[in-house]
């Protein structure tokens, strides 16, 4: 078959090369030169037409810093690492971004704009709606760019990009994430988030109940299996009798039991209960010889063939267990000379009673706990979701009604939906990093805070979020004579009252007026389970059939979680950054000095740590080394030290530094900047 495009291209190629014959001016041959490149790329895939962002021009003059927002901070455990929030273009902060975690990132997780065409998402500080000829070309644009950067922040030894998109854009998504990660395994998910399905405009189109996860694995980066099909396994029941003849009644070998563990228990007929537990009888006493209680049967350790053995447990030992139901009367064998087996729980097993690790739901009729252990089956994780967790208005509407008591957010994600798609690959890495650069409500540092609750890791994220507002509300705001910048446009940005609220409340366990959040962080479902003591019973022979019976029950789908109390919060650190400007080349004084005001910011954000002037310092300057480092109490605090490179130290000074392992500021932070301005 012929490459038609190809033929086109290599005529347009020949074309240009007779045009250079003919025109020997610079101009004209630089512009021909420039057509001839861009005709002998080889493209496949989506080809676009890309645009520049009002970021991308910012960058010509400009250099991306970061500042704390110092009112803005959660403190729960200064030992625990700490989480962070950067308010402003998720482009910007990228940059940054690179600075600090090229190659470190474990996980990214974005929920992006989905181009709906409903104003949903700016380009160049503009609403993109259904009248824009170039919306899906400038939503591409917007993409690839991240993603090129995203690109270079995540491990290559193991990581994975999550990126949840809807029918809009998924096949274009699709096409750009095969160009940028040609070596990675790609996969999409469908998962449904509304099962009740959303009617398009018309109602002639399909009801859409799902949305699209592509999952985009980087180096060896497993897929973990999920552990959700719950098993419920009964209690094991072992015989009380004795089971080797070195226990046999009246040895004395080693590991024998004693004369103590010989003794009668007897059983009611009608009942079959235990009733009482006689004294231990001497060997030379005869079994027969004991007293008998009218309407029970005296049951000794004895096997079939005749042979006394012992009870596995003392007298003592045997009534305190038959107390608590861990002792009672097993199958009946009237011709055996022992008429009754009796049963009991080892103390393996009553410790897991105890500890809570037996769900204990009841006694039996003869007596003893009727518990089980929970146990959740490992299955590998399918390509098409349906989980009731998942429900976008249950579990992420209604969550943030709790925090907020009214909708502040339009289509949150749902918390368990976050929480599975990263346990899918950070349940066994409890220091994870997660970045989410699209953090909209906040539900993926929600998520990692409540993975760490529930296992005790000490995974972090980094959430970025730009500080826009709705549609509407920009507009009310500009009737008003409100423009963006003013304190009451910024209050109202999604990152000043969705984003941060959120994760305050979440952490500290309140909603914004500050009472006690109800619930706990379980899910519980109705559904229907196998009835194990129900039976279909035929109507003609009365016999019961191996027909299964179900019955509605309600089940817990995360049990672990259900012990997690929404009012508890979580022991969690949070620090809020904003993003912004300085310019390259200043006039009136030197960059170096206005980008150290912000380096402080750059070693927190890469270290996830808190420079606080005791344990994490940084010494700018000689002023500063005699201040932390000659000064003995100071210096008996310090961890960890940042030290300006353009220091100069003395032998004695180096070694005061070196026995605190110093590190001097990255040059990978602003060297490239500096160098421009020859500083």
């Amino acid at each position: 078959m012929a490459n038609v495009t190809k033929q086109k291209r290599d005529k347009m190629l020949s074309f240009i090369e007779e045009l250079k014959k003919n025109n020997n001016d610079d101009k004209a041959i630089m512009m021909l030169n420039e057509l001839e490149n861009t005709l002998s790329e080889k493209k496949f895939g989506l080809v676009f037409e890309e645009h520049t962002e009002e970021v991308d021009e910012k960058l010509k003059e400009n250099i991306p810093i970061l500042c704390s927002d110092e009112n803005k901070r959660i403190c729960k455990d200064k030992q625990k690492p700490w989480n962070f929030i950067i308010e402003g273009d998720n482009l910007q902060a990228l940059y940054l971004l690179e600075k600090t975690h090229r190659g470190k990132i474990d996980c990214i997780y974005i929920d992006p704009p989905y181009n709906t065409g409903a104003r949903d998402w700016k380009y160049n500080n503009d609403y993109v709606d259904n009248n824009d000829l170039y919306r899906h070309s400038k939503w591409l644009s917007m993409m690839k760019t991240r993603l090129e950067i995203a690109k270079k922040l995540l491990n290559p030894r193991s990581s994975v990009l999550i990126c949840t998109i809807d029918d809009k854009e998924y096949l274009h998504l699709g096409c750009v994430l095969e160009e940028l990660f040609p070596l990675a395994k790609i996969t999409m998910v469908s998962s449904v988030i509304n099962p009740a399905g959303k009617a398009k405009k018309g109602g002639v189109d399909f009801s859409r109940i799902d949305e699209y996860i592509f999952f985009i694995q980087i180096g060896d980066a497993p897929v973990l299996p999920e552990v959700r099909d719950i098993v419920k396994t009964p209690l094991a029941w072992e015989t009380f009798r004795r089971h080797s003849l070195a226990n046999g009644r009246g040895k004395h070998g080693v590991g024998a039991c004693g004369p103590n563990q010989f003794y009668p228990i007897y059983v009611d007929n009608k009942t079959h209960k235990i009733v009482e537990i006689g004294e231990p009888i001497m060997e030379d006493v005869d079994r027969f010889s004991v007293k008998q209680i009218p309407g029970c049967s005296t049951v000794f350790p004895v096997r079939d063939n005749g042979i006394e053995m012992n009870w596995g447990a003392t007298r003592e030992e045997a009534l305190k267990r038959l107390k608590n139901g861990y002792l009672k009367v097993g199958k009946y064998f009237p011709d055996a000379p022992q008429q009754y087996s009796i049963q009991y729980l080892t103390g393996g097993v009553i410790k897991d009673i105890q500890s809570g690790k037996v769900i204990v739901e009841g006694y039996d009729d003869n007596g003893g706990v009727i518990g089980y252990y929970t146990e959740g089956r490992a299955k590998v994780p399918t390509t098409a979701w349906n989980k009731k967790s998942h429900n976008a208005t249950s579990y992420g509407t209604d969550l943030l009604n709790k925090i907020f008591g009214d909708a502040k957010f339009d289509y949150p994600k749902s918390l368990y939906a976050v929480k599975d798609c990263l346990g899918i690959f950070l349940a066994n890495k409890p220091n994870a990093l997660v970045l989410d650069f699209f953090a909209g409500s906040g539900t993926t540092l929600h998520a990692v805070n409540l993975m760490n609750a529930e296992d005790g890791g000490n995974r972090t994220s980094i959430m970025v979020t730009n500080n826009e507002i709705s549609y509407l509300e920009e507009n009310r705001l500009k009737e008003k004579g409100y423009k963006k910048g003013d304190p009451e446009w910024e209050k109202l940005g999604i990152a000043q009252s969705v984003t941060w609220p959120r994760t305050k409340c979440s952490i500290e366990g309140v909603d914004v007026k500050n009472h006690p959040l109800d619930g706990d962080y379980g899910v519980e479902i109705e559904d229907y389970q196998l009835d194990e003591e129900s039976a279909v019973v035929s109507k003609t022979s009365g016999k019961k059939l191996n027909t299964k019976v179900y019955k509605k029950t309600k089940i817990q789908l995360y049990p672990n979680l259900s012990n997690i109390k929404l009012k508890d919060g979580f022991v969690s650190n949070v620090k809020y950054f904003k993003c912004d400007w300085t310019p390259r080349k200043p006039e009136e004084y030197l960059l170096s000095n206005v980008l150290l005001l912000h380096i402080k910011e750059m070693i927190e954000l890469e270290n996830s740590i808190e420079v606080d002037n005791s344990s994490n310092v940084i010494i700018f300057n000689k002023d500063d080394y005699d201040k932390y480092i000659l000064d003995e109490e100071n210096y008996k605090k310090i961890k960890n030290i940042w030290v300006n490179q353009n220091i100069i130290f003395d032998s004695n000074e180096i070694s005061l530094l070196k026995n605190k392992n110093f590190k001097y500021i990255p040059k990978e932070y602003f060297g490239q900047e500096l160098k421009e301005v020859a500083e």
